[in-house]
């Protein structure tokens, strides 16, 4: 559990103002599921939020501007249904990492989660290493936002991963219209191609984040060393060299190449980043895509 906030009231400002919106979403199967900035037909007011530069002037509401002397934006329901699927790796390799990639990981769940819950989107939060270790209720709505950050806050590294089970597992449960973001460091002995094919197959949008500790990527150490996998406990004694470094250094490039290209084919918009950046910039990237 994280001594500090996942999300701070600066990035929550931040992300209010955007929408997650899915290129494939089609008519809803219910009225009024979906918040949007669009006044349509026998649309029904919603809410009220702060105006951003951009926004439709012609839904700002005067009222409120004489009392507060401050613009507000009015927010309508519409015929549109968006499911945010957020799946999110706790194999014991997410531990590792200054700062820890899971402790990251949750941070952009947690800030992409927000922008589907203020947008009224029904947002889900699957917690996976081999298999399926927990799955959050339906969330939706504003205050629902500290259901999702307790969840997320009380998930804890647990098993070994087994990306291409899990996601078997996981992808007949993606129902409805909308997107799934799935966040993990894709180490994995079995690799990765079947899980984001069982993950593309369901016509969803899907994006993938990958996260890596910086020194996964660069790392520094030097001399004799015995490393143990954090995931089955296998141990090696290596001795690091320049040359080994440069060796290594080289695999994680074709590694990350690999996913990248596994994922253009598939039509899945990819991230990567290391957990030494700030996280709401990967997110606010990812929206924007």
């Amino acid at each position: 559990m994280s001594a500090e906030p996942l999300l701070t009231p600066d990035v929550l400002r931040k992300l209010e103002v955007l929408e997650l919106v899915s290129r494939k979403v089609r008519a809803g199967r219910q009225r009024g599921d979906r918040l949007s900035k669009r006044k349509g037909r026998g649309a029904e007011f919603a809410d009220f939020r702060p105006y951003s530069p951009g926004d439709d002037l012609r839904f700002l509401d005067w009222g409120l501007f004489a009392r507060f002397e401050r613009l507000f934006l009015r927010l309508f329901l519409e015929d549109e249904d968006l499911h945010v699927h957020l799946l999110l790796d706790v194999s014991r390799s997410m531990a590792f990492g200054a700062p820890q990639k899971l402790l990251f990981a949750k941070r952009v769940a947690a800030a992409l989660g927000f922008v589907g819950l203020v947008n009224l989107d029904r947002v889900t939060v699957t917690a996976f290493a081999d298999t399926v270790l927990g799955k959050s209720p339906a969330l939706r709505g504003r205050p629902a936002l500290p259901r999702l950050l307790a969840f997320l806050d009380a998930l804890e590294p647990a098993g070994a991963g087994d990306f291409n089970r899990a996601m078997r597992q996981v992808a007949p449960a993606l129902s409805g219209r909308g997107v799934v973001v799935v966040l993990s460091d894709f180490l994995d002995r079995g690799g990765f191609a079947d899980g984001l094919r069982f993950l593309a197959s369901r016509g969803l949008d899907t994006a993938a984040v990958q996260v890596l500790a910086p020194e996964e990527v660069e790392p520094t150490v030097v001399g004799d060393l015995r490393l143990t996998d954090a995931e089955d406990g296998t141990a090696a004694e290596v001795t690091v060299t320049a040359d080994l470094l440069d060796r290594y250094r080289r695999a994680v490039a074709a590694f990350r190449a690999r996913l990248k290209g596994d994922c253009n084919r598939l039509g899945v918009s990819l991230v990567q980043a290391t957990s030494d950046v700030p996280f709401d910039r990967v997110a606010l990237g990812l929206l924007r895509n």
